[in-house]
């Protein structure tokens, strides 16, 4: 009996786990061959667009402030339509200056300092109240804009299902000792992911919270004690009965760390927000054969959950092999220890500056799985604060 549960249990987790990474990807990409995005948009010089403001909560962000507001308003979309709100978390570096520097230039621009900190759910939902343009786009200072960014987002407004529009982040690579390379893949897989979600049920499952627009109607904010308020604001609109899309014709460019360390820290951060949300929005999750439900199970409720599949994974094959199983578990069970071991190994061959790109890949496969798994277990024992630290870029890998 022992060995039929740890057998259903290793397999079981690994189907899990090789259905999120893989299968989902795979079948979602069959699913939506030949679909068409949505065509009710808006013409590029339409005399009906909408205003839009957007919102940007920043702290100490002095590196990347003037590329964003300038990046913000060199745009094709109409300076008269467009408003950007500016909120300041008791930033104490030259952030409040070059925003105030930049508003005589750009008279677009509100700006409004906070002088405690209060979070960035607080923050966004201070500018949302102040906000009252029927469109709102959410972005993140280290996060410039295309000049038609924002006409590629707001064009998707003119259909009146659609409450959300996700942006297209592109990542550059920084150099091999790093892990940019590897957050480049991942993000290019992820935006695919999420624009053929949308393509096949109208339910992108969460917009980068980096560069996504909203319907003002289909806006919820986040509650103040949430780390991650962009998965909140995308939930909320599915839950209201809306579309959510990914356009990849909305270009950005976001700047990411090359530190394991730095994105360590930030998904640890991301993976706590993520379970608060779970819990507000399990009703979405059933029934199992809608695809909104389906869409959120396999591509991110499994894969947050992959730590302890990974554990059960180790655990089941560990008991089979101690009560003589055979041959293949003990190679399966090798197999796991082995692949613990190449991050060891990546990491002594970096010391001597030798970079392997398939263990870098295998080293931010386990290191973000531990974040997941630091992330959860902050959740369990309850999110203190909201407070943010900016990630650290244009680094050095260490």
């Amino acid at each position: 009996m022992i060995d039929l549960v740890a057998i259903f249990v290793l397999w079981g987790s690994l189907l899990l786990v090789a259905h999120t990474y893989a299968l989902f990807p795979v079948l979602l990409g069959r699913l939506a061959k030949g679909r068409q995005p949505n065509t009710n948009v808006f013409a590029p010089n339409a005399p009906d667009l909408p205003a839009v403001d957007i919102l940007l909560a920043v702290h100490n962000e002095e590196q990347v402030i003037e590329e964003k507001i300038r990046s913000t308003f060199h745009t094709t979309y109409p300076l008269d339509r467009l408003t950007l709100y500016i909120g300041s978390d008791n930033s104490q570096d030259q952030t409040n200056a070059l925003v105030e520097r930049l508003a005589a230039k750009y008279p677009g621009v509100r700006f409004r300092p906070f002088y405690q900190r209060t979070g960035k759910p607080g923050v966004i939902e201070a500018l949302a109240q102040e906000a009252t343009a029927p469109v709102l786009v959410l972005t993140d200072a280290n996060v410039f804009f295309e000049t038609d960014t924002i006409y590629q987002l707001v064009k998707h407004f003119r259909n009146p299902v659609i409450g959300q529009v996700g942006g297209n982040i592109i990542n550059p690579e920084h150099r091999r000792e790093g892990i940019s390379g590897q957050e480049k893949a991942y993000l290019e897989r992820e935006n695919m992911i999420k624009y053929q979600e949308g393509v096949v049920w109208g339910a992108m499952i969460g917009a980068f919270g980096g560069c996504f627009a909203v319907r003002r109607r289909a806006y919820h904010p986040a509650p103040a004690s949430f780390l991650v308020d962009d998965f909140y604001i995308s939930m909320a609109v599915l839950r209201d009965g809306y579309q959510a899309i990914n356009e990849l014709e909305a270009v950005c460019y976001e700047d990411v760390s090359d530190r394991v360390t730095e994105e360590f820290r930030r998904k640890a951060r991301i993976s706590a927000g993520n379970f608060q949300n779970l819990r507000v929005f399990r009703g979405l999750l059933l029934p199992l054969w809608n695809g909104r439900a389906f869409a959120l199970w396999s591509h991110k409720v499994l894969r947050w959950y992959t730590p302890q599949l990974l554990l059960l994974m180790l655990l089941a094959n560990v008991v089979l092999v101690v009560r003589g199983a055979g041959w293949f578990y003990q190679l399966s069970l090798l197999g796991q220890v082995g692949m613990l071991a190449l991050v060891g190994f990546d990491w002594l061959m970096r010391r001597v500056g030798f970079h392997s790109r398939i263990l870098r890949f295998i080293t931010h496969f386990y290191s973000m799985n531990a974040a997941l798994l630091l992330g959860y277990w902050r959740y369990l024992r309850g999110v203190k604060t909201t407070v943010w630290q900016p990630t650290q870029r244009f680094q050095q890998a260490k």
